[in-house]
């Protein structure tokens, strides 16, 4: 059986250029990789998978796409197209096999460029700052102590001891990284001997233990910005951990805790809080006075408020970081029972509350109402 001419094999004219050559034969390769294809398709895409790298191992090469276009077939040497086993072959396709994946999955990224050292970004570091409701809700601007690193004065950052210096790494000759094949595939990785750096150091600084940088502590000023809640992150972009072989550094998050308050509550940009009331103030109405974060403010209660109603003053809330508005401020009314009564005292409730009874559900319409349910569920 005749093979099929190399251009049609991936679908390619012949004047293509390389690019136009690798992006068709990443397609078929994908499409026809025995790895994607199980069942009875998977000795058809074997077979379409070899045409395929071989055409491309061929046309990929000046000196063998020019003899093919002159001769063809009979102008390709056997030996160099036949097999998978043969050195040549064998690293053309790894290589490019390597780019498939590499583009896929963004290999060369992941370590630093290819043929240079290892380079990577540094950690993420944590801080947590408590700040009272009041700072959450107007903002405030704070100084924070957090770790650095600086260049170690000993070794002037080399990380080797005075009078020697680092050498080159033997296993990765200086790259970082060494590559490990299996199969048809190019495995990069962080040299195990030298960690990514290139580098090895046979005497390290004393003071620095070879890291060619020493831990110390800085002030940084941190700007909380009003309406932050419990919970959220500020990011200072760079003052992380730096980064291995000139990598950039980390960033610091600084997590905010607002701390509990003695009167509110926060939800959101909304406020709560508890406002208790004498029992003849809850009878009787009248006007009292309850805090808000900007001052005092007035609540008119009318007469017979219950215990639990609320009221809400618009606007007296917090603005969020995010909120066009500020939220609302709700009062929980609380009546409060006397206590410590004199004897008295005790003769007029007990008098009054005869009165009462008298009027029947006029004026304990809950009570009334409560007594009502539980005949029923009695009965």
């Amino acid at each position: 059986m005749s093979k099929r001419d190399f251009y049609e094999v991936l679908g390619v004219p012949k004047n293509a250029s390389d690019d136009e050559l690798k992006k068709a034969y990443r397609k078929l390769a994908m499409k026809h990789h025995p790895d994607r294809n199980q069942g009875d398709a998977a000795k058809k895409a074997e077979e379409a998978f070899k045409e395929v790298k071989e055409a491309y191992e061929v046309l990929s090469e000046p000196q063998k796409r020019a003899a093919y276009d002159q001769f063809g077939h009979a102008g390709v040497d056997p030996n160099m197209r036949g097999g998978m086993g043969g050195a040549e072959g064998f690293g053309g396709f790894a290589e490019a096999f390597g780019d498939i994946f590499g583009d896929m999955f963004g290999g060369q990224q992941r370590g630093g460029a290819r043929g240079g050292r290892q380079v990577y970004r540094g950690s993420d570091l944590s801080y947590a700052m408590d700040i009272t409701l009041e700072e959450a809700a107007h903002g405030k601007e704070a100084q924070i102590r957090i770790p650095s690193w600086e260049a170690c004065d000993t070794c002037h950052g080399s990380g080797a001891k005075p009078g020697t210096s680092p050498k080159t790494c033997g296993t990765c000759n200086g790259a970082g990284a060494v590559q490990m094949r299996q199969g048809f595939f190019s495995v990069q990785q962080t040299c195990p001997h030298c960690r990514g750096t290139g580098k090895i150091i046979p005497e390290p600084c004393t003071t620095c233990h070879g890291q060619g940088k020493v831990k110390k502590q800085k002030t940084l000023e941190v700007k909380i910005p009003a309406g932050i809640d419990d919970g959220m992150r500020i990011r200072s972009t760079g003052n992380g951990e730096p980064g291995t072989n000139g990598g950039p550094p980390g960033d610091l998050y600084i997590e905010i805790r607002i701390k509990k308050h003695d009167i509110f509550e926060r939800d959101g940009d909304d406020l709560h809080c508890e406002v208790p009331v004498s029992f003849t103030t809850a009878a009787l109405g009248g006007e009292i006075e309850v805090p808000t974060l900007a001052g005092k403010a007035a609540i008119d209660i009318p007469e017979g408020t219950q215990a639990g109603k609320q009221f809400r003053l618009r606007g007296k809330g917090i603005k969020g970081v995010r909120s066009s508005y500020p939220g609302d401020l709700y009062c929980h009314i609380v009546v409060e029972t006397p206590v410590k009564l004199t004897e008295y005292q005790r003769k007029i409730l007990r008098e009054f509350d005869e009165s009462l009874k008298k009027g029947g559900a006029k004026h304990s319409p809950s009570t009334e109402s409560w007594t009502d349910k539980l005949k029923s569920f009695f009965s």
